[in-house]
């Protein structure tokens, strides 16, 4: 059954034209799974969510056999469910209205149910009731999360969460591996070839993938931006778009927000990742954003943008690190804005200076760093940093089997100074360095180098528990 659902899935990918994203094989094994619950599919704004389940997911496997609801613009449905808890009568209601009959055999997506939080609770009933129907429910994480922590909504009527009832994705915006994958599907093979046989890349084939790394420093993964310059080749038609989402997620921060005071806040917050991360210390500071504030004055924005996923938070870890890991009670952390792209286009750049090795050469480590930190969230890892004495620091830790992995992102050759100091208070395990050289491995001193474009692959193995790390050749 399973090699069925992966060659069926890859038939499609040959015969559709769109713009492919990793997640719709997650949705295919969700689809073939025999205890399958109701779909609740998380992300930030404008990272795909609608595009993947809607006009990817839905036309191919239930072409024909899928209802759409927009809860925006569907207010009889939601005042509906507003007031029947019973899915069997739900779903009889919007057989009705809509003329579409309702049955195992169609899939049935309920979009933006931020809108209408009493269809989060009906899951809890589908699962229950009609199980056998195939739902999927998508939303802005920040929305719905809020509104779970509330335990109610604005009108006081009761909202309950469907713990235990339902099967959950996170979306996040394109990683490179999806952008590379779009871009040049060749590339792409020979990378995941080359890092599974352990050997590094032909020096050209290199180097044409350092080049189309460049591109997404620049491009960044939300979809818009990425298919606007996968149809046009002009970055600065892309840039146009990022420019758009970048104001719309300022727009949205004043949604579910405390007060106007937070609103302000968030926003300086998010203007602020660039600045923070160039500046000497390169730890949070929230008198950095705004004069005399404290940080306990920046928490509740800071923890609204990282629910949102809008940033990604990065925890200090010090001297000796044990699994799993466990952020140091200084209360230091860093900030990176969860797309590159933006991140980009915050730093003012010109996008000249990503086409040109010269250009290349005055980018500042901290692009790549925002690269690296959302390359692993990406991948669900939680982010941590280490710091030592004398200036001494990792940009990332993560673990495998209960061993702390330090890793060092550098945008160019060069020793891991840190390392001999890390090694001083834990293990001779491995380092990772990860900078624009070829794969290669150091097995005396324990180092793996891998370049910038396979590092999604690394990201992965460190993910799944079931595949272990080995560097034997």
């Amino acid at each position: 059954m399973q090699l069925i659902r992966i060659i069926t899935y890859l038939y499609v990918q040959l015969i559709h034209n769109y713009m492919e994203r990793r997640y719709l094989k997650d949705l295919v094994e969700w689809n073939g799974r025999s205890d399958r619950k109701p779909l609740m599919i998380w992300g930030a704004r404008q990272v795909g969510k609608t595009y993947l389940v809607k006009d990817i997911f839905a036309k191919t496997y239930y072409k024909g056999k899928h209802l759409y609801i927009d809860c925006r613009k569907e207010s009889e449905i939601c005042r509906f469910c507003e007031n029947h808890f019973d899915a069997k009568e739900v779903f009889q209601f919007i057989s009705l209205i809509k003329d579409f009959t309702i049955n195992e055999s169609t899939l049935i997506i309920f979009d933006e149910v931020q809108e209408c939080p009493a269809i989060i609770t009906l899951m809890k009933y589908i699962c229950q009731d009609c199980r056998e129907i195939p739902v999927i429910v998508t939303g802005s994480m920040v929305r719905i999360r809020i509104k779970r922590k509330k335990r109610g909504v604005s009108d006081g009527k009761e909202f309950l969460f469907p713990v235990g009832k339902i099967n959950e994705l996170e979306m996040t915006a394109m990683s490179f591996d999806e952008y590379l994958h779009n871009r040049n599907r060749k590339i792409y093979d020979a990378v995941v070839e080359a890092f599974n046989r352990k050997e590094p890349l032909l020096p050209e084939i290199h180097e044409t993938a350092m080049k189309l790394f460049y591109e997404y420093l620049l491009v960044g993964g939300m979809p818009e931006a990425v298919d606007t310059f996968l149809r046009t080749n002009d970055f600065n038609e892309s840039r146009r778009v990022l420019k758009e989402l970048y104001s719309n997620y300022l727009d949205d921060m004043e949604l579910y927000q405390a007060s106007p005071e937070s609103v302000i806040r968030s926003r300086a917050v998010f203007r602020s990742v660039y600045t923070q991360l160039s500046k000497e210390s390169k730890n949070f500071s929230p008198s950095f954003v705004e004069k005399g504030a404290r940080g306990r004055d920046m928490r509740s924005p800071v923890d609204w943008l990282s629910e949102a996923k809008v940033v990604n938070v990065s925890r200090q870890l010090s001297e000796h690190v044990t699994a799993p890991l466990i952020p140091s009670d200084d209360g230091h952390y860093r900030i990176y804005l969860s797309d590159v792209g933006m991140f980009s286009y915050q730093s003012g750049i010109n996008p000249a200076s990503f086409l040109s090795d010269d250009g290349r050469n005055m980018l500042t480590g901290v692009f790549y760093e925002n690269f690296a930190a959302e390359e692993l969230s990406s991948r669900g890892l939680e982010l941590f940093y280490w710091c030592g004495k004398n200036n001494s620091e990792f940009e990332f830790v993560v673990a495998k089997d209960d061993t702390p992995i330090p890793i060092d992102v550098k945008k160019k050759t060069g020793p891991l100074k840190s390392l001999e100091r890390f090694r001083e208070h834990n293990a001779k395990g491995l380092a990772v360095k990860v900078s624009s050289n070829n794969y290669g491995f150091d097995k005396d001193r324990m180092i793996l180098t891998i370049p910038f474009y396979q590092l999604f692959l690394f990201a992965e193995k460190i993910a799944d528990d079931r595949i272990e790390i080995d560097l034997e050749s």
